[in-house]
Formats: C-alpha cells, sequence, structure tokens
C-alpha cells in the first residue's frame, strides 16, 4: 500500500529525540553519554503501543493495497532484464517505474514530484534487496580506504544535541564498529565509489531526472537518532534496506523552499507532523526538498536505509543565475539604454535610508528599471545559459557502467593484449562500414562558447564526485553536424559512411576520435 500525503496522516503523536545505548569501551569523549534507564524503559513502552496502534491500522488513512503480482522483480533480475533493453532511456524509464512502484510514474511526476512526501508500504522485505546491506558495509571498511569526513560521517542526536564524532584518518572496521557499538550512526555519503551495484543504479537514474542521481547509505543502532529535525536541498527517496525506522515529516516552514540545506531545528519550532509512518525493508518515502524530516530507530531493531537523491541546484533560479549575467552584458554591449547614466542625485533619494520617503522621483527611478529587465529578456542567450547548466550536469554525472556486450564493443574491449613481450591485436579496423551509435542518451553534448565548439561527455568521469575536471575535446566546425547527427541518431547504429563529414578520411578521424574518448560503440567488436 502507499499512503500520500493529504494533510490528515498523524499516527504518532510527538515523540521525544532518541536516545543513545551507552558502552564501557567507549572511545575518549567522542562518544555521548547513554541514558538514563528508566528514560529508556519508558521510551520503550510508549513505542510498543504506537506500533500497535499502526498494526491495528489506526488512524485512518488513504490506503492501496500492494497485490503480489504487481510488487516487482528483484534488483538482480531488474538490472539483469534492464541489459537487454537497447535504450538507455527506455533503461532508467523502467528503472525508475520499479523504485516507485505501485504508483505510476505519470501520477507521481503530476501529483507528488517537488510537491508533498509520499509513503509505499510493501510487506516485501526483499524488495530492494541487492542494493546495499550492512555486509557491504563491513566489507567497504575492511577493503577501501575510507576517510573520516570524506566517506563516512559518525554523528549521533540525543537530548536535543546533534554532533559529529569524526577522529581524523582512515575509518578502521574496529573503531567505526565500536562507535557503532556505543549508539552513534553512521553515514556513508559516497557508497557509489565502493559499491559497483549503487553506482549502477545511479548512473542509470541520472538520465530520469535529468541531474545528478546521488546517494548516502544511514546505519542507525535501535534506540537512537543520528540527526536533529532538517530538511534538504535536493528530492530524496528513503529506501529501507534492514530493520525498520520511525520517519516524520513536517511542512516547510516557508511558502518558499530554501535553496540551501539546513540542519538542526528544534523539536518545538517545527509543529506536528503530517506523515508519520515506520518503514521496514522494502518500504520506501519519498519527500521533496525543503520538507523538514527526522529519522529514529525503534527499540527492537537497526535501520540500514539508502537516500537517493537528485534536482539539486536545478531549479529556474539556478538557471537564471547562468543566464541574467550573460543576457546583461549582452544588453549592455547592443542597447544604448543600458549604457545611459544614472540620474545625478539618485543617491539623494534610492537606499534603504530613502525607502520610506515620499519622493515622486522613487517611482519614476523603480518604472525603468522595470522597463529595463523587461527589455533584458531579449537579449537572454537561454540556448547557450541551458549549455552551462548541461555541462556543470555532466561534469557531476557518473561514469555509465557498461554491460558485457558495450564492453567488448567499446574501447574498453577493443583488441589489443600483452604476449611474450610484445603488444599484440592493435590496430583493429574502423572501416565506412563500420556501424556505431552513442553510448548513451546522454553521455554526451555539443556546447559552444562563442568561440569554439566543445563535445562534453561523462564516460571518462570518476566514481569519486567531481574527482576529475570536466571532460571534454574542441570538435571543428566541419565536424559538428556529424557528431549532432550521432547524438540525435541514438538509439539506432549508423554507419560511418552516412556522417555528414566533407571526406571518407574526415568520416574515419571523427569516429576514433570518439571511439578512443569512450563516447560511441561499435555494433559489433572490431
Amino acid at each position: 500500500m502507499y499512503y500520500a500525503n493529504n494533510g490528515l496522516i498523524q499516527w504518532f503523536s510527538s515523540l521525544g529525540s532518541g536516545s543513545l545505548v551507552g558502552s564501557d569501551n567507549m572511545i575518549a569523549s567522542a562518544k555521548p553519554k547513554s541514558p538514563m534507564k528508566a528514560e529508556k524503559k519508558n521510551t520503550k513502552k510508549m513505542m510498543r503501543k504506537k506500533i500497535q496502534k499502526v498494526a491495528n491500522g489506526e488512524p485512518s488513512v488513504n490506503r492501496t493495497n500492494v497485490p503480489e503480482r504487481v510488487a516487482g522483480p528483484l534488483l538482480e533480475d531488474l538490472l539483469s532484464d534492464l541489459t537487454q533493453i537497447n535504450n538507455s532511456m527506455e533503461r532508467a524509464k523502467r528503472l525508475f517505474e520499479w523504485l516507485i512502484r505501485p504508483i505510476p510514474a505519470q501520477t507521481f511526476f503530476r501529483d507528488t514530484w517537488e510537491k508533498k512526501p509520499i509513503f509505499v508500504q510493501r510487506n516485501k522485505p526483499d524488495y530492494y534487496k541487492g542494493l546495499f546491506s550492512t555486509a557491504e558495509f563491513d566489507r567497504i571498511l575492511r577493503e577501501e580506504y575510507v576517510q573520516y569526513g570524506v566517506n563516512l560521517d559518525v554523528t549521533s542526536y540525543t537530548n536535543g544535541k546533534r554532533e559529529t564524532h569524526n577522529p581524523p584518518g582512515r575509518a578502521r572496521p574496529f573503531t567505526v564498529w565500536d562507535f557503532y557499538e556505543s549508539g552513534c550512526s553512521l553515514r556513508m555519503l559516497n557508497p557509489q565509489a565502493f559499491s559497483s551495484t549503487v553506482w549502477n543504479v545511479l548512473s542509470i537514474l541520472q538520465e530520469r531526472f535529468g541531474s545528478m542521481a546521488g546517494a548516502n547509505v544511514y546505519l542507525t543502532p535501535a534506540q537512537t537518532q543520528g540527526f536533529a529535525p532538517h530538511y534538504d536541498d535536493i528530492e530524496a527517496f528513503i529506501v529501507q534496506l534492514e530493520g525498520k525506522k520511525h520517519w516524520r515529516v513536517y511542512n516547510p516552514r516557508l511558502k518558499e523552499v530554501k535553496k540551501e540545506a539546513l540542519t538542526n531545528f528544534k523539536q518545538a519550532d517545527i509543529g506536528k507532523p503530517i506523515l508519520d509512518v515506520v518503514l521496514e525493508a522494502g518500504d520506501l518515502l519519498y519527500f521533496p526538498r525543503g520538507f523538514i524530516h527526522q529519522g529514529n530507530c525503534l527499540p527492537d531493531a537497526h535501520s540500514l536505509h539508502i537516500t537517493i537523491s537528485s534536482y539539486q541546484k536545478n531549479s529556474w533560479g539556478d538557471l537564471l543565475h547562468k543566464l541574467v549575467p550573460a543576457a546583461l552584458e549582452i544588453a549592455i554591449e547592443e542597447d544604448v539604454d543600458f549604457r545611459r547614466g544614472l540620474p545625478l542625485d539618485y543617491l539623494t533619494y534610492m537606499g534603504v535610508q530613502n525607502s520610506d520617503k515620499d519622493d515622486p522621483r522613487r517611482g519614476k527611478f523603480f518604472s525603468q528599471i522595470e522597463t529595463l529587465m523587461k527589455k533584458l529578456s531579449n537579449y537572454a542567450p537561454v540556448d547557450a545559459a541551458v549549455d552551462q547548466k548541461a555541462r556543470d550536469f555532466l561534469h557531476d554525472c557518473l561514469p555509465p557502467v557498461l554491460t558485457a556486450d558495450e564492453l567488448a564493443s567499446s574501447v574498453q574491449g577493443a583488441p589489443a593484449r600483452w604476449e611474450d613481450g610484445r603488444v599484440k591485436g592493435v590496430g583493429a579496423q574502423i572501416t565506412t562500414q563500420t556501424r556505431v551509435r552513442i553510448l548513451r542518451a546522454g553521455c554526451a553534448r555539443l556546447c559552444s562558447d562563442g568561440e569554439a565548439v566543445h563535445l562534453y561527455y561523462t564516460t571518462n568521469n570518476s566514481r569519486v564526485y567531481h574527482k576529475e575536471e570536466p571532460q571534454s575535446f574542441e570538435v571543428k566546425t566541419e565536424h559538428t553536424d556529424a557528431v549532432e547527427y550521432l547524438i540525435h541518431s541514438y538509439p539506432d547504429f549508423v554507419t560511418v559512411e552516412s556522417l555528414p563529414c566533407d571526406s571518407v578520411q574526415d568520416r574515419i578521424s571523427l569516429t576514433e576520435l570518439l571511439f578512443e574518448n569512450g563516447i560511441i560503440h561499435t555494433e559489433a567488436p572490431l
């Protein structure tokens, strides 16, 4: 079943912050103190009553059952099926449909996206199995170089105070699990850098959102809370993987959703929750940016969830940040009205100190500003500003995860080997009859800075956010039509001969350049 926020969903009375379980083996003063036993006992008793209310279906909410037959495939099977789909946009569509099932994607984007929280309860603990696990968390700590503050945060929230307990340096398993045993929450900041499955899922979903898809993993001990009530600047999908967690979501404090995330609200400042639910393994909670939220563990279970996020800095305002300065520069260059001098005496009647003055000159000044602002839109290079946003997106993107067929037919699998002290097999030929296509629908984009055209692409990006500089190279003017043709032909393969270039040699050299940078692959292995 899924529960939509209709303004009436209030399942529990407001709860106090979770308390932290203490340990005799705490690391100096970096770890939180254990709560009073009486407080723990009372909290457990209260939570049992509230859980029982949920089990009894109290109070009435908007319900939709999720029949077993529509619950969807498990992740491993789904990812296997997606490799058979020829179009990466269709893969992204299918994966997102699975993520929010049984809500139809069209209904979700029309009624819920950026508007209100929603809760999907499946009663199918294995639904998200394989995405991430506590065992994977432990493996990463033991096998990978995980750093506090870079890849991992150790946090707590008790008695209304949120704290971070990160020591310097590398996160060793012994120390990390000792923190956890003492009641601290663990947040892995970029699991896609260590988990191939998370990387795969996010690299597919980013094409559905047209914006970077990121993730954090949260592991929280029973009877604790790791973070204060706060809101984020992203669209958040809370995917419950293990155990259970009690979530409360509150309306934004302002009608306008602020751009930046804000943390550490006090309980008294946020009012009553509009959504109050317990997520169990296989469940999903979505809430838009700006909605205040907090999650705490119940007394009888730990919690492992992954937050999949997107749409950070992807608003009209963010586009206008790119557009307005460029429009103003053009307007000043081309329109004399933008170059005329300000009134000689404008400082005597404008500005904050003069804002209460009843001066007719102020009205005339504002009228002139309004006129210029209206004219400014005539000089707005909208496509160029969109391309600036696109360049940022391509820099943010994860590189694509190649299927077996793509690996064999791309530069990654091109024939070359080391044998008997010599390199052999290099020199596979691309001919005019070779059939090629772009590796992913959104993996490359032509952008102009007014003087030259560059092709920006994601295929050489790192799994670590912005570890590499934006990947691009200049495209000759006579080759831009051919690159556009390849981009617009996706998902179809086209022959090298069909590229609109001036000569056979141009077609071959351009194709080789794109192939060597991993931007295209061939229909059959070379």
